[in-house]
């Protein structure tokens, strides 16, 4: 049973950084690419950032561009998002997801239908 799970996520004042991590269990993890997603109150969700197989690409919303960092470790199953200069629009619920069958970049652009596989969720509040 495929599990993606998500952690990291708080209450920081806005200048404040956060890393988020996700978990992925029972799928080949490097046969996957992944993905940060976010839905704030009364918004759609929206593609924040994703990365391939390998690592070694990645692609970035506009409004999250030199402040977010997408990594992931394919030994420990995990992805991450390191989260900088926090402002208060980027309060959200934060999401995780896994293709193996979706562009990359079609993580910014088709969000609803990009991933097989989806976490639930970890809450990230920016204060002012």
């Amino acid at each position: 049973q495929v599990q993606v799970v998500e952690s990291g996520g708080g209450l920081v004042q806005a200048g404040g950084s956060l890393r988020l991590s996700c978990t992925a269990s029972g799928l080949p993890f490097d046969d996957y690419q992944m993905g940060w997603f976010r839905q704030a109150p009364g918004k759609e969700r929206e593609g924040v950032s994703c990365i391939n197989r390998s690592g070694d690409t990645t692609y970035y919303a506009d409004s999250v561009k030199d402040r977010f960092t997408i990594s992931r470790d394919n030994a420990k199953n995990t992805l991450y998002l390191q989260m900088n200069s926090l402002k208060p629009e980027d309060t959200a619920m934060y999401y995780c997801a896994a293709t193996r069958f979706s562009s990359l970049a079609g993580c910014l652009w088709s969000v609803d239908h990009w991933a097989e596989h989806w976490g639930k969720g970890t809450l990230v509040t920016i204060s002012s």
